[in-house]
């Protein structure tokens, strides 16, 4: 029997692990990324001759990650995870202060008073104990926010991050989201030694091995339904007719590139907004901020939203030495940022670094990259749940599956991990069921020869 043809478009954490699953399930999977590399948001690049990945735009893990940490696992690269111990910490008009990293920290946060650090930790508490986001789902974060923990927690601590991220969406973020930032979230962080990317190297080779192919510089221009039901997607290169088609694009490029979609299809899911990833990583040969991993910009005045030292969390050995930063930023696709030269960029950043530590001199600068990605934040309104589209379209053969649809959270490896698994469930490859994607690890099979290589 001939093998049932399933594109999946995009190489990213969803695409791979859906292709993964059909591929050994019997299909013949060919893998569409417009990118030189695997791995979507979660790619990485080397750093120099360390023989380390570092993620273009700044990645960890939660302990509730469990989708992505049975993969790391499925996958032979187990032994690479680690589970380490962080400072957070709060710019607050011109001192730092830790914050996040348990309860001493609430009640050491001084510019709260006393009552309002007692209302902080019971809001977080109740938070990390409510387990249904839905009875959030009337609020706003703001009216949440201000309702239960305080105006002056909202003004001092919650209020700045959620307008330095979002903007002028800031008072629209539904509570659910906010909810979701707290629930679901643990003080220590997971990181896999050498860089996520080995994953998504790792997927590339358990598809080939699976009979699948990966073609990488191979933007999609159009997907088209054919009258048989198979499924035409156009590239730069031409054209290929496929039994089923997987799209993890964002949905508003799906939206632009598909043809023969019901009007009323595109009125609900063509909808909402989304801002674009914006990381300045500088190479430093001393550290910026010692001791701190991730700190969040509650002062005016900065270009970019928070500083999160890498080499905080991991050695700085791993990396020949360097001492690794990003200077993170969520912002509309049409800001400058994104066109304008990178010189212009890193001449625009450098003096804020000063505000940070005032020993800072450009000459610790050794390296510096700047990378930028669309659609990489959805912005989570109240009514952003009324408009996730369903994995299947109303097009036969064709489905959907991408960040836009893992609310109340917004993005993250994990749960575009547990997502594409649940797709790729819902996909019936020939004389292949569904439940073969996961019978392997249920029965704590060994990964293929492919995965088994380190």
């Amino acid at each position: 029997m001939e093998k049932m043809r399933i594109a999946v478009l995009g190489g990213g954490a969803l695409g791979l692990t859906a292709a993964m699953r059909l591929a050994r399930r019997g299909a013949q999977v060919t893998v569409l990324e417009k990118e030189g590399e695997l791995g979507g948001l979660a790619a990485g690049f080397l750093v120099g001759d360390s023989g380390t990945y570092l993620e273009k735009f700044y990645h960890h893990l939660f302990r509730s990650d469990t989708a992505i940490q049975d993969l790391i696992a499925e996958l032979g690269l187990g032994a690479k995870l680690l589970w380490l111990d962080q400072t957070t910490a709060t710019l607050y008009r011109g001192k730092l202060y830790s914050t996040f990293n348990g309860v001493g920290d609430v009640l050491r946060f001084t510019p709260l008073s006393f009552p309002n650090r007692l209302r902080l930790g019971a809001g977080v508490a109740y938070l990390k104990a409510e387990p249904d986001y839905r009875r959030l789902r009337h609020s706003t974060a703001q009216q949440w926010i201000k309702r239960w923990m305080g105006r002056q927690v909202y003004e001092v601590l919650f209020g700045p991050l959620l307008e330095s991220k979002f903007g002028t969406y800031a008072p629209q973020i539904a509570a659910p989201w906010f909810w979701a930032r707290i629930h679901c979230r643990s003080i220590q962080l997971g990181y896999l030694k050498g860089g996520f990317q080995q994953i998504y190297n790792r997927l590339g080779e358990e598809i080939r091995a699976a009979g699948g192919e990966i073609r990488l510089h191979t933007a999609v221009t159009r997907i088209a339904p054919q009258p048989d039901g198979t499924i035409r997607v156009d590239t730069a290169t031409g054209s290929e007719i496929y039994d089923k088609v997987v799209a993890t694009l964002p949905t508003r490029l799906f939206m632009k590139l598909t043809e023969g979609l019901p009007a009323g299809y595109r009125q609900r899911y063509d909808w909402g907004n989304a801002l674009g990833a914006h990381c300045v990583v500088l190479a430093l040969t001393q550290s910026l901020l010692p001791r701190v991993y991730w700190l969040n910009l509650n002062d005016p005045g900065f270009p970019f939203l928070a500083a999160v030292e890498h080499t905080n969390l991991m050695p700085t050995s791993d990396y020949g030495g360097r001492h690794l930063i990003y200077l993170g930023n969520y912002l509309p696709m049409d800001h400058r940022y994104f066109t304008q030269g990178d010189d212009a960029t890193i001449a625009e950043f450098l003096p804020a670094l000063h505000k940070l530590n005032p020993a800072f001199d450009p000459s610790w600068v050794t390296e510096h990259w700047v990378l930028k990605a669309p659609f990489a934040q959805p912005v989570v309104t109240r009514d952003y749940a009324a408009h996730i589209p369903p994995l299947t379209t109303p097009i036969p053969n064709l489905y959907l599956g991408n960040m836009f649809q893992v609310y109340p959270q917004d993005r993250g490896q994990n749960y575009s991990i547990k997502l594409a698994d649940k797709l790729a469930a819902l996909i019936d490859v020939e004389g292949h069921p569904a439940r073969a994607a996961t019978s392997a690890v249920a029965a704590g099979s060994a990964p293929s020869e492919a995965a088994q290589r380190a």
